[in-house]
């Protein structure tokens, strides 16, 4: 796609945005249910993916970890958004890969001991750009993909929590 296409896409929603702001707020859902052993099926809207324990924590390696669906998501996100914003920029992207790695103590998850963190200790997300963009242009594109990147920044500032807990007599935990 052209950056004039793009643009083109965009620029309606864009402008929608700014003379009704609310319309720009969209809540996203993701949902699962129980399954078999110690699993959990979540619905992404196009496959029904079953999430399970990690092998470091008993699982078979059979189901989907739901730290790798996270890393996942920070790959898919980051790697759109690279894509949007070169595009954007009219920077040519012959190819790119993206990748995510983070660091877990699994002795944290398991309660072997409370000074180990439950959850990833360190993420790191590397961009494999094949182009002929100068120094500035990428920099620019890193800047650019970072600030958009929805999981990214969401993983970087946390957002507020609310958790609730409802069983079949009413709200058990809120």
């Amino acid at each position: 796609m052209k950056s004039e296409e793009f643009k083109a896409l965009q620029n309606p929603l864009k402008e929608k945005y700014r003379s009704d702001p609310a319309t720009a707020r969209v809540t996203l859902r993701a949902s699962g249910r129980l399954g078999e052993g110690v699993t959990c099926k979540i619905d992404t809207g196009k496959a029904m993916v079953e999430a399970g324990l990690h092998p470091a924590t008993g699982g078979s390696g059979m189901a989907a970890c739901s730290g790798d669906m996270l890393l996942e998501s920070l790959v898919a996100c980051a790697g759109v958004t690279l894509s949007a914003v070169a595009t954007a920029l009219g920077i040519p992207v012959r190819d790119a890969t993206v990748t995510a790695e983070g660091d877990l103590d699994f002795r944290g998850t398991l309660a072997v001991t409370k000074d180990a963190r439950v959850g990833f200790k360190d993420i790191r997300l590397r961009f494999d750009v094949d182009t002929d963009a100068n120094h500035e242009q990428l920099v620019t594109l890193l800047r650019l993909t970072e600030r958009y990147c929805v999981v990214y920044q969401t993983l970087l500032q946390p957002p507020d929590f609310k958790v609730e807990m409802r069983s079949s007599a009413g709200i058990v935990y809120a």
